[in-house]
């Protein structure tokens, strides 16, 4: 499991578009289906979506794809490593 872990990737992606709580359902929903995906967190109070996903299962450009489809506009991301240790049992 430590070589899953280490290819999670953590992005966040701001998106235009959202205006209430069913935004945010919408868009978790198209991108908790991506391949890969493992969490998503959406707040259209700030704009964005946290995604928690495998780098070798699916891309950026993928998930910024899958906002633009629910309907809305992915304008841009941020992106990190994940930030998990090899101290799980």
């Amino acid at each position: 499991m430590s070589a899953e872990v280490a290819r999670d990737q953590l992005v966040v992606i701001r998106i235009d578009g959202m205006h209430c709580h069913k935004c945010e359902q919408a868009i978790q929903k198209a991108l908790s289906q991506q391949p890969g995906v493992r969490e998503v967190e959406v707040d259209f109070a700030s704009g964005q979506a946290s995604v928690l996903f495998d780098r070798g299962s699916v891309t950026v450009a993928e998930l910024m794809e899958a906002v633009n489809s629910a309907g809305y506009h992915a304008t841009g991301f941020n992106q990190a490593q994940a930030d998990r240790t090899a101290h799980q049992s």
